[in-house]
């Protein structure tokens, strides 16, 4: 995996660049849409590249608990399963273990858990979740992390930290002794947690450098804590992380984080903002935010959104997708998250274009007011 930065902006740390995989470029800033299942709830694959998706991202736990790993084997990867042609990138499945996992243990060994799908018990360590990954076979791994509660106290962030740090070591090891299945290269991320303590975010951001990745992740943040301390956060860690690697925010967010984001250098974002809040009628807009279950879109026959970042913007009216969404059709979840997708790739891709320009600092100052409204 390749990377270059092409362009920054004055007055910020945003840059505008492009990486390279066996599988595509992909331009920078970027968004990802979120494919768990290796499927982006809701949107056909064709639809999310006229979309502008450039690359998305699919779940190692999901994935490793159905349809199993056997099934994507013989498929010959996750390309192939699903269909997609361009970069894919996994995570770890850290975070959904902690989260959605039942009766977990964690021991220094790894993490014991319940399938939240039929209760069946399962170990995942920072070896097997490589080894997981290798059989995916995604251009882009993640390693395997612990993602401690964003309130959690300094003693159990320092902890767990140092237990990251100690799986990281073991993800490389076996990152190294290892192989690709498909003919294509694979690349492995590196995550800096520390929760909202600073000192332990820079030493994060200093330990995983000695790896010489091709590009590193920040997770841990946007999990509850104010909005001021996730962008403090993410100006220490950038401020440490090397200037030739790409930065990925991991599960971030709305588009103002993501406008935020990227003036403090962070260059991949993924969320399932778009269509989760889609499927629940929240549609974001260059103008504001709209909740198209209101009554005042009743007989609004304007287009969804004449700006138009995909064809159902201008194909349906507001008045016909808020008749769906009230009716409870699945159509309106297909168009909401069809152009909820299709925003953040403007977004990200408007952003690019005013870094190069030299007008992305005023731009971001008035898209920040305009985002916030509700209309």
């Amino acid at each position: 995996m390749t990377f270059e930065v092409e362009h920054r902006a004055a007055g910020s740390a945003a840059r505008a660049g492009r990486f390279t995989t066996d599988h595509g470029t992909v331009e920078t800033p970027v968004f990802m849409p979120v494919g768990t299942a290796a499927s982006v709830k809701g949107v056909f694959h064709r639809d999310l590249a006229e979309a502008g998706a450039r690359i998305i991202l699919a779940n190692t736990y999901h994935l490793y608990l159905r349809p199993g790993m056997e099934v994507i084997e013989a498929a010959g990867g996750v390309h192939r399963f699903c269909t997609w042609d361009k970069p894919m990138l996994t995570d770890s499945g850290g975070f959904q273990v902690f989260s959605l996992a039942q009766c977990r243990k964690l021991t220094e060994e790894g993490c014991r858990f319940s399938s939240h799908i039929d209760g069946s018990r399962h170990l995942f360590t920072p070896e097997n979740v490589i080894d997981t990954q290798r059989t995916i076979g995604a251009d882009i791994m993640m390693a395997f992390d612990e993602c401690p509660p964003g309130d959690s106290p300094r003693d159990y962030a320092a902890k767990s930290l140092l237990l990251t740090q100690r799986w990281l070591e073991r993800c490389f090891e076996r990152y190294a002794a290892t192989a690709p299945k498909y003919g294509h290269r694979q690349s492995l991320f590196p995550i800096v947690q520390g929760c909202t303590y600073p000192d332990l975010r820079a030493g994060a951001a200093e330990f995983v450098q000695q790896f010489g990745a091709d590009g590193y992740a920040i997770g841990g943040l946007a999990v509850g804590e104010p909005a001021p301390v996730m962008y403090e956060m993410i100006e220490i860690v950038n401020g440490i992380l090397p200037q030739d690697k790409p930065r990925y925010l991991m599960g971030v967010g709305t588009p103002v984080n993501i406008l935020e984001a990227i003036d403090r250098g962070v260059d991949m974002f993924d969320c399932v903002m778009p269509t989760r809040n889609g499927r629940n009628g929240m549609l974001f807009t260059s103008e504001g935010i709209i909740n198209i279950r209101n009554q005042k879109w009743r007989e609004d026959f304007s287009p969804i959104d004449p700006m138009g970042h995909c064809f159902a913007d201008t194909l349906y009216s507001k008045a016909y997708l808020r008749h769906l969404a009230v009716s409870g059709e699945m159509l309106a979840a297909q168009i909401a998250s069809l152009h909820n997708i299709a925003f953040y790739m403007w977004l990200v891709d408007e952003a690019r274009r005013r870094i190069a320009d030299g007008t992305f600092a005023e731009w971001k100052r008035g898209m920040v007011v305009k985002l916030t409204r509700r209309l």
